[in-house]
């Protein structure tokens, strides 16, 4: 089981009432959520391995150089020497650094990459797993992944982690009229907003998938813009060949990278916790206490 940990505690964040605070009054909603989050996981779907995978650099360099646009409307602050400051809730921030210190206390392995995201160490991890893979996001980025012949499969929260959005390629041609790998054309051709991919003006979701139905792929359709006798409409020919910069670097931004050098660690799902003192003061120090009490009693089940 690969955990968008980021994308989790952002959903704790918004869902947990940030009325959850330590004895101190600091806000520890997104903590205390994550950590209810991660014992439901363990409880539904009995993970034999379990991987925080980490944002290293939530906006790395050679994306950007790329493709501008990528994720700038989320910057906070910009630093040349390091990774930019992502634009962070003022309650949560201070939460990320006692998340790390509470997984890192229980032995729950949480791995990132310098100059990778979170999605980045996902792709890795899937590709190189023996077995089943489960990857938990809310980020449809990484629909890209799912293989059956692999059994690579999404879950994506629909309310909590209660209610799962099991994405595999049944789902997806029915949605989408793609597979994992085709889910990268339609990304990027119809652009992502949120991330500041721009896509190919014109060309939405909709028909984006009908252009992938009629051309197969990517190459495909630009394939068809050279060709006079392709059934493309002149506006869609004139707009993807105005397009044909973009559509020649999108595919690198869009697609996660499978081959990210990863430190050691052990994936394996702790029984007990790494550090039972650390975590009992943690616990305490943080008003944790029934939270990390139902983590700790599930992963002893």
């Amino acid at each position: 089981m690969l955990l968008d940990t980021a994308s989790l505690y952002f959903r704790a964040y918004f869902g947990v009432p940030d009325s959850v605070r330590a004895p101190d009054g600091t806000p520890v909603n997104a903590v205390r959520g994550l950590l209810d989050f991660i014992a439901r996981l363990v409880q539904d779907h009995h993970p034999d391995d379990l991987v925080a995978c980490w944002d290293d650099d939530w906006r790395p360099r050679w994306r950007v150089d790329l493709i501008p646009s990528y994720k700038a409307h989320r910057v906070a602050v910009e630093r040349p020497e390091g990774p930019d400051e992502e634009e962070t809730p003022d309650t949560l921030a201070p939460q990320v650094p006692i998340i790390e210190a509470v997984l890192d206390a229980l032995g729950i392995a949480r791995v990132g990459a310098p100059g990778y995201e979170a999605d980045d160490v996902i792709g890795t991890l899937a590709g190189r797993a023996p077995g089943p893979v489960d990857v938990i996001t809310g980020d449809r980025d990484l629909y890209q992944l799912v293989d059956d012949a692999r059994q690579v499969r999404v879950l994506y929260p629909l309310k909590g982690v209660g209610s799962l959005q099991v994405t595999d390629e049944a789902w997806l041609r029915e949605k989408y009229g793609v597979d994992g790998p085709g889910y990268i054309d339609l990304a990027l051709l119809r652009g992502d907003p949120s991330d500041g991919l721009p896509g190919v003006p014109g060309i939405g979701e909709k028909t984006a998938a009908k252009l992938l139905d009629a051309y197969g792929d990517l190459a495909g359709i630009m394939a068809a813009v050279d060709d006079p006798r392709s059934g493309l409409t002149p506006s869609q020919r004139k707009r993807l060949d105005e397009a044909r910069a973009y559509v020649a670097v999108a595919p690198k931004v869009v697609r996660v990278a499978g081959d990210v050098p990863l430190p050691d660690f052990d994936p394996a799902l702790p029984s007990e916790p790494l550090d039972p003192e650390l975590v009992e003061a943690l616990a305490a120090r943080w008003g944790l206490n029934n939270a990390m009490h139902r983590l700790l009693t599930t992963l002893r089940k």
